[in-house]
């Protein structure tokens, strides 16, 4: 005669300990860079006072305006090289319309970060 056995019922509790264990190590081992980092300042008062007049960029979602007239992005760099007067930064001001994307403004910064000398003001959108 054969005894029955009575199977055990299965405990949860360690294979929960090894998911959190296995969680925590992916986390801690994880990094989180940033891709890039794109620098600009927002308009306040104060600051040097250049004796040069401002650029103004003008930033819609399908045209790029500088002084009020068109520009285009791929020659912006030597357009902006005809407004510098002696050894002064060159001061940008760029509005952005609320139509504009922030990939759109993103791209326009980094086209104008790649410009020695340039001081870069960017406006709120109303």
């Amino acid at each position: 005669m054969r005894k029955l056995r009575r199977r055990r019922s299965l405990s949860l509790t360690s294979l929960i300990d090894v998911i959190f264990l296995l969680l925590l190590f992916f986390m801690l081992s994880s990094t989180f860079s940033r891709f890039a980092e794109v620098e600009f300042a927002s308009a306040s008062a104060g600051g040097a006072a250049s004796t040069a007049p401002p650029v103004f960029l003008s930033l819609a979602a399908g045209s790029l305006r500088l002084n009020g007239a068109e520009a285009a992005m791929d020659s912006l760099s030597d357009t902006l090289t005809q407004h510098r007067t002696g050894d002064d930064p060159l001061r940008v001001v760029v509005a952005a319309q609320a139509d504009v994307t922030a990939q759109q403004l993103t791209d326009l910064l980094v086209v104008l970060r790649a410009i020695p000398n340039i001081s870069v003001t960017v406006l709120e959108a109303s």
